[in-house]
């Protein structure tokens, strides 16, 4: 990383803040060269007038919802987003939301179906045919809308499950598929006609090829790293946001500066640092714990568990307990400060005796 220390000086710690979303992602579609109308990226809408016209979205993540946003704002004539698989919308409610991340599991259970049912039944409502039919809640990422379902409702947008076959000078061949069917399969043809599309698919995950390749260990890659962002291999290392997959409630600042201020612990207090073994065994206890759900221990989690792992591994040490306030509080950092320095002052005198 650093190949001129007398020219940039050395550091002891690194935070790797290149989060989740890199380049635009642009997959190719069938028989582009065919269609009429321009086409952009969702993240090119700036300035781009749409008024008046028939817009296709092809995506059905965040980017989908929010292009079908721009597309109202700006007096789309039609909008019809393009979803090859369905995704779990919630609704933007604070209060609804802190309770579906209080699954301290971080995963599917046995009672998962209860949160289901009552956003089937209470969110989606007559729309219930595009919520996922065999994708549980706490298995990916949900979209937090509360704007799009009214959209549909006020017939404004449509919301198309299928897969495309091929542009077409006024439109896209589509496949529509019914709730359930999987990718690629059975389902009947027809255009869906359009003047513009947007091509919500996404972005390119930033790489971390830049950390040593020491921190890539087999088995202890990421996400599977020390609360999914210190590599075992390196504790003064921390990939914030950047090797998060899929959670429930982890939108915020909270947790950026919790894991920042495990960092500095970490650099000043090394009677607080975790040993490489520890740092796996805790990789992997938590592998154990969360044996029995459908993704990987550290693909998916909840702000609840997230806070879980934060006391857990802030109890196990007990020169961690000083630090608590400042952690998860950013409060009273000169105590933990002092008592390090006496330890520093009383590991030196007794190397002096």
């Amino acid at each position: 990383i650093n190949d001129n220390e007398a020219e940039h000086g050395t550091f002891d710690g690194i935070i790797a803040a290149v989060g989740s979303c890199g380049d635009p992602q642009m997959p190719h579609l069938p028989d582009h060269e065919k269609f009429r109308g321009p086409t952009f990226h969702s993240s090119e809408l700036d300035g781009k007038d749409v008024k008046g016209t028939k817009v296709l979205i092809i995506g059905g993540g965040a980017s989908a919802v929010e292009a079908s946003e721009f597309a109202v704002r700006n007096n789309a004539a039609e909008i019809d987003v393009l979803s090859r698989s369905d995704k779990w919308i919630i609704p933007r409610n604070v209060f609804v939301d802190v309770l579906l991340s209080l699954n301290i599991f971080g995963g599917e259970t046995a009672f998962s179906w209860i949160p289901e049912w009552f956003l089937r039944k209470f969110f989606y409502r007559d729309l219930q045919d595009i919520s996922p039919a065999k994708k549980g809640l706490y298995t990916d990422t949900p979209m937090v809308n509360s704007e799009l379902f009214d959209q549909i409702r006020a017939g404004k947008a449509r919301w198309l499950r299928g897969d495309i076959v091929a542009c077409k000078e006024e439109g896209i061949l589509f496949n529509h598929r019914a709730q359930g069917v999987p990718k690629d399969g059975p389902g009947h043809e027809s255009i869906v006609n359009g003047d513009v599309i947007i091509m919500a698919t996404g972005y390119k995950r930033p790489s971390l090829s830049f950390l040593p390749d020491n921190v890539f260990e087999k088995n202890y890659e990421p996400p599977n790293w020390y609360l999914q962002v210190f590599p075992p291999q390196d504790p003064t290392i921390c990939a914030t946001n950047s090797t998060y997959v899929n959670a429930i409630g982890t939108v915020g600042n909270y947790h950026i500066g919790i894991y920042t201020r495990f960092l500095l612990m970490f650099l000043v207090d090394p009677l607080s640092r975790p040993r490489e073994g520890l740092m796996k065994l805790w990789i992997d206890f938590t592998r154990v714990v969360k044996r029995f759900a459908p993704t990987g221990a550290f693909d998916f989690f909840t702000y609840a568990e997230l806070i879980y792992w934060y006391c857990f591994v802030s109890i196990i040490n007990p020169f961690r307990w000083k630090w608590a306030p400042f952690i998860f509080f950013g409060l009273f950092r000169s105590l933990p400060l002092g008592i390090v320095e006496e330890e520093d002052r009383f590991r030196q005198n007794g190397k002096n005796k």
